[in-house]
Parts: structure tokens; C-alpha cells; sequence
């Protein structure tokens, strides 16, 4: 009776077993893990992504390897993760563009609330107002003052329409009270370029990609748009330390690693874990800083959360602003 018993829970066993999904059947990962940026090579998200995934190979105990999908507002990488198998091995590097789509594009083939699951935060940038070096604003103060002096009539720079620095001058514009055209440019160098060349009286980009020109003297750092100062420049205010209507402003930009919806609850846990353990490592904090990217980390909740209230916030600038949807 003994031995039926043991072998018909044996039986049982393997059963449960052979049931169980591919991913539990072996330790996981037992491949490489793929990161697909939906940017080019050499961009701050791209290295920020190669940095985070050189930091999580030794504690995968697999490569990580990075795939860039660039174009299309990022719709192209968002779909192949949203549709590819749910077990751990492509994430895709969340943005602030994810939750720009959103509000941006009139149909997307995913729904980034419901189509992915989060991981984790792992870093974010600031976002700068910059002026030429011999400009006559020397604040941000200043540049709300002409502005209100003269309805219309300055010109700020960003890269192309509903690029999250598009949309951050366009909330600063909202929120400052202030009547601004705000320009487009086909990618920061000619943003720079048309600065240095008065072509217009400020911009508005991410700082690494400006730190430079800021540096040499070329360019004038007026204020960051974040809730703490830059720490490449310190005695530089934040926009809310102006007070008045920007007492409260804030918008950054922001990497994240998020896997397709349904990716089991396990791997979640245990890619979080390792994310968090590597942003806490002096090496790739330093890695970071050195693009201008604070590594901060999150629970998978706090990273839903923050994408589902960017998504909000962004659309309602997209409305405001009239940007057509595409």
C-alpha cells in the first residue's frame, strides 16, 4: 500500500510539474536577456541602458544585450515587446516618450498600461533652459519678465514636436504664464547651433547632451527643470526655486525597464531585485553621473504608477499646446 501510494504521488508530481509553465521548469534566466531602446546607439537612454544591462549581466549570471529600435516615436520597439513571449528575456527601456504616445498618436498596436508589466525605474535627467553666453537674461526670472514685456516675440528652441523637451517648454510656457513661440529643431546640435547663433533667445534640452557648451562658456544655464539642482551645477537653481507660477514646476526625463504583460511574477521580483542592487553600487552610480543621469530605482507599483500619471500629465499638455495627433 505504501509503495502505491509513493508512486501515485510521483505520479501526481510529475504531473503538476510537466504543467508548470517552460520558464519554471529551469532556473531563470538560462539565456541572454535582451533590452530593446527605442533610440540609437550613443544617446543618453541608449548608454544609460548599455550601463544598467553591463551592471545586471554578473548578477543574471547571462549577457544582457541591447537591441535599438529606433524611430516612430518608439512605437515600433514598444510593439515587438508588448507582443513578444511573456518570459523574462526582451524588456524594453520605458521613457518619457512612452507616456508621450500615448496622447500623441491617435492609435498605438499597445496600450503601455496593459501591455506591460514594470520592473523597475533606473534613472533620470534633467531637462535645462539655456540662453546664448552674452544673452541678456541671466535667470529664469529674466526670461519670464521679456517674455511678459514682449507677448510673442521670443523664441525658444527645442528638438521636434512632441519630444519630451518640446513639451516641457510648452508646459513652462502654461505654467509661467508667458506668451513664447517655441521652435522645433531636427535634433539638439542644430538646436545649439541655432542658440550660439541668436537665431533665437533661448532653449530648452536634456543638460548632458549641452553639458559641454555650458562648460566651455558657450551656453548659458539658466535653471534645471527637476526638483533638485543639477549636481554638474550646483549653484544653478531649480525652475521652482524662481517661485511665483513656478513654485511648483517640475518635469525630468526618465529611463525604465518594463517586460511584456503576463511575464511571471517571479521574474519580476527577481529582475527588480537585481535592477535595485545595481543602481545601489557605487560603480554604476558613478557610471551614471558621469552621463548626468541620477540611477534611481523603484518597485514595479511605483514605476506604474509614475507612467500612468506621466501619461496623464503629458496628454493634457498635448492638448493645451494643439499639437495635432499623428
Amino acid at each position: 500500500m505504501t509503495n502505491m501510494i509513493n508512486r501515485r504521488q510521483a505520479a501526481l508530481a510529475g504531473a503538476a510539474f510537466l504543467s508548470l509553465p517552460s520558464w519554471a521548469q529551469a532556473a531563470w534566466p538560462a539565456k541572454p536577456v535582451r533590452i530593446v531602446v527605442p533610440f540609437g546607439p550613443g544617446g543618453i537612454a541608449d548608454l544609460t541602458a548599455r550601463a544598467v544591462g553591463e551592471a545586471l549581466t554578473p548578477r543574471l549570471g547571462q549577457p544582457v544585450i541591447i537591441d535599438n529600435k529606433p524611430g516612430a516615436g518608439g512605437v515600433g520597439a514598444g510593439d515587438l515587446v508588448a507582443h513578444a513571449d511573456p518570459d523574462g528575456y526582451t524588456l524594453l527601456l520605458v521613457s518619457n516618450g512612452t507616456a508621450v504616445s500615448a496622447g500623441l498618436f491617435k492609435h498605438l498596436p499597445f496600450d503601455a498600461q496593459k501591455d506591460f508589466a514594470p520592473v523597475s525605474l533606473i534613472g533620470v535627467f534633467d531637462i535645462a533652459v539655456l540662453v546664448p553666453a552674452g544673452s541678456p537674461f541671466k535667470s529664469v526670472q529674466d526670461l519670464v519678465a521679456a517674455a511678459k514685456a514682449r507677448p510673442g516675440k521670443l523664441n525658444v528652441a527645442t528638438v521636434n514636436v512632441g519630444s519630451t523637451q518640446n513639451l516641457a517648454a510648452e508646459l513652462f510656457k502654461t505654467t509661467a504664464g508667458v506668451d513664447m513661440q517655441v521652435v522645433p529643431f531636427n535634433g539638439t546640435p542644430a538646436v545649439i547651433t541655432a542658440l550660439r547663433g541668436r537665431q533665437v533667445d533661448a532653449a530648452v534640452e536634456i543638460l548632458g547632451p549641452v553639458k559641454t557648451q555650458v562648460t566651455t562658456g558657450g551656453l548659458r544655464l539658466l535653471g534645471v527643470m527637476g526638483t533638485k539642482r543639477a549636481a554638474a551645477f550646483p549653484d544653478v537653481p531649480t525652475l521652482a526655486e524662481s517661485g511665483g507660477a513656478l513654485a511648483r514646476f517640475e518635469a525630468s526625463s526618465w529611463n525604465g525597464l518594463a517586460a511584456p504583460a503576463k511575464t511571471p511574477a517571479a521574474v519580476i521580483e527577481r529582475l527588480n531585485r537585481d535592477v535595485q542592487a545595481a543602481l545601489a553600487t557605487p560603480a554604476l552610480k558613478q557610471k551614471l553621473a558621469a552621463l548626468d543621469v541620477e540611477a534611481r530605482g523603484s518597485t514595479p507599483q511605483g514605476l506604474g504608477q509614475f507612467l500612468a500619471s506621466e501619461t496623464k500629465r503629458w496628454a493634457e499638455v498635448i492638448k493645451r499646446a494643439n499639437i495635432p495627433q499623428q
